[in-house]
């Protein structure tokens, strides 16, 4: 029986390609050991809203194919080539980056560039645990320290050996960042969601230091990650690599924390869960700093996190808009996308409540 993928279903019209002309390209240009015989079966995963993914299902093995989604895009966003390379570098070095089989920049294949890489087998959390997990306090701990601990490594790799220290910008990346972020959001903004003007204006006055560089994801949270499928607490890979980078490891610790919602939230916020965070065993978001902190013999007191943490909450707004843009422009008709406008509303009284912690 053909095993099946969660998540993974039939592919949306608006979303279709040519199967037996990717089939050919990838036989033509697939890596030597690829062996890739006949049509695939393809399906799409439904859990994203950023770039397009699909499962291509071939006798014996399964690839999975990264594309941009149409429309309007942020300038430097999607860009395929760029997370292919990034894997491709990091693949060698680090175990849970999935293996690359072949980039494609001929647009005329299915009307963008494009990329393929091998599956990784395992479960991905979307809201809920997996049930062989629910009321087993210690092991989802353990799950949830197994996913800290690979950050941690994540962070601790050599980036010069890998190739990737050409993506340090150098010095300034905090700074970078706020201001990227704040430009992303001002063009991305629609007439019914709030301009966050209070929030852009604290964090371009009070931005830290860098601390030094390390490879960042960008993106690290629960549904990017692929756990054992013979044990839900161990981590095999990592998924959408579409932002990283090398910066400051606490902006990517703040961006990771920014979709970690704990127990004790407001329901609102609770509302808005896309990850089991909040179930019994897993850490609170200063807990989670301070196991990192601990890991990296970093000092990070509640007061130096406060930045952070309106950053992350700030950019991930950002992130909602633009995909809430693209909805509000008409062009895409996933309703999944005309939700985000709550979610940047919601993410607005975070911010104004975070401030007020910090006035």
């Amino acid at each position: 029986m053909t095993e099946v993928v969660a998540g993974a279903e039939g592919v949306r019209a608006e979303d279709a390609f040519d199967v037996e002309r990717v089939a050919s390209w990838l036989r033509d240009h697939g890596a030597p050991d690829a062996d890739l015989v006949g049509i695939p079966e393809v399906r799409q995963f439904v859990g994203g809203a950023s770039n397009l993914t699909y499962l291509l299902r071939y006798a014996g093995r399964d690839l999975v194919l990264r594309r941009p989604p149409p429309g309007t895009k942020a300038m430097g966003a999607h860009d395929m080539r760029r997370e292919h390379d990034i894997q491709a570098a990091l693949a060698p070095l680090v175990t849970v980056v999935p293996r690359m089989v072949a980039y494609c920049d001929d647009e005329s294949v299915i009307g963008s560039e494009f990329y393929v890489m091998e599956r990784v087998e395992g479960t991905i959390l979307r809201r809920d645990l997996p049930p062989d997990l629910v009321g087993d306090r210690q092991r989802v701990e353990q799950l949830c320290c197994n996913a800290v601990d690979v950050l941690v490594a994540l962070h601790e790799v050599d980036v010069q050996a890998s190739g990737l220290g050409r993506l340090d910008r150098g010095d300034g990346y905090v700074r970078r960042q706020v201001e990227g972020w704040s430009g992303r959001y001002r063009r991305a903004r629609t007439d019914d969601v709030p301009d966050f003007g209070a929030t852009i204006a604290w964090l371009d006055t009070h931005q830290p230091d860098d601390h030094p560089h390390v490879l960042i994801h960008n993106d690290f949270r629960f549904d990017n990650l692929v756990l054992a499928e013979d044990d839900p607490t161990r981590v095999v890979g990592v998924l959408d690599w579409e932002m990283a980078t090398v910066g400051d490891p606490l902006m990517d610790l703040a961006c990771a924390l920014a979709y970690w919602v704990q127990a004790d939230d407001p329901p609102a916020f609770l509302a808005m869960r896309r990850q089991p965070t909040h179930a019994p065993g897993m850490l609170t978001r200063s807990q989670v700093v301070e196991r990192y902190a601990s890991a990296r013999r970093l000092e990070v007191t509640p007061g130096q996190w406060r930045f952070y943490d309106v950053f992350g909450a700030f950019r991930l707004a950002a992130i909602a808009q633009q995909i809430y843009y693209r909805f509000h422009r008409g062009e895409t008709s996933n309703p999944a996308y005309g939700e985000f406008r709550e979610v940047v509303r919601f993410l607005d009284h975070r911010c104004a409540a975070l401030l007020g912690a910090t006035s």
